[in-house]
């Protein structure tokens, strides 16, 4: 109801593409560190847990790298990309909000003839929808390329052998995107449900950001699930 009321509202009144840069440098450039370096760390994971699989079975470690190669971009990337921008952005916009609305700024934007929804929220969801998707495919290059160097560097063999893309299809691109962009218009609506519903004092903020990560990350997990059993029932 929030997303809705806040397009509506967005479409009426207009959003500041101003704002809508400003909350992609916030959402993206500030979130992109550690959704790179989340992602990469977790790519050399798996890679140590595909080597044990491997061994076990083959012997041959770039054996396992196109299906690794699938999971990664259908879904590991997407998916771990979404909660660790969650975990901060999500954060970030819910103490913001909620510190404006305790702070009574909100009742102050509406006295002004401003509108909290078109120019608080509106922004918040446009930018993530963008700015999630380019975190993700940046993150999953950087999980691919630290497996490749795993794989070259700790194993012995060829890591561009192993991270084959010969897997890889559309629909598995397709289903990247929708998880991404969906993950990225639910994490701000989210962020602003929790912090513009806040009363009280310091308290009151300290749990709209609590419960803001949480209904972020816990509701990237859902639309990862509903995504993907989308897909996989439409490739029947």
């Amino acid at each position: 109801m929030l997303f809705a009321r806040s397009m509506r509202q967005g479409l009426k009144t207009g959003v500041s593409m101003r704002e809508v840069v400003r909350q992609i440098y916030e959402i993206g450039n500030r979130t992109s560190w550690l959704v790179i370096s989340g992602l990469a760390f977790f790519g050399t994971v798996m890679v140590a847990i595909a080597h044990q699989q491997a061994r076990r079975f083959t012997g041959d470690i770039t054996v396992v790298g196109p299906a690794y190669f699938e999971l990664l971009v259908r879904e590991f990337g997407p998916l771990v990309a979404a909660l660790l921008a969650a975990s901060r952005a999500a954060a970030s916009s819910s103490a913001e909000l909620a510190s404006m609305t305790v702070n009574e700024q909100v009742e102050a934007l509406e006295m002004s003839a401003g509108d909290p929804l078109a120019d608080l929220v509106a922004p918040r969801v446009l930018a993530s929808a963008v700015a999630l998707p380019a975190l993700c495919m940046m993150g999953t290059l950087a999980a691919a390329a630290s497996a490749a160097a795993t794989v070259s560097l700790v194993y012995g063999a060829d890591g561009w052998t192993y991270m084959d893309g010969s897997f890889v299809t559309w629909a598995d691109i397709a289903c990247a995107v929708s998880k991404t962009v969906l993950c990225g218009i639910y994490i701000p609506v989210a962020a602003a449900t929790r912090g513009l519903a806040a009363r009280g004092g310091a308290a009151a903020v300290g749990r709209a950001v609590t419960l803001g990560v949480v209904d972020a990350c816990l509701g990237c997990l859902v639309i990862d699930f509903a995504v993907a059993v989308a897909f996989l029932l439409l490739h029947k």
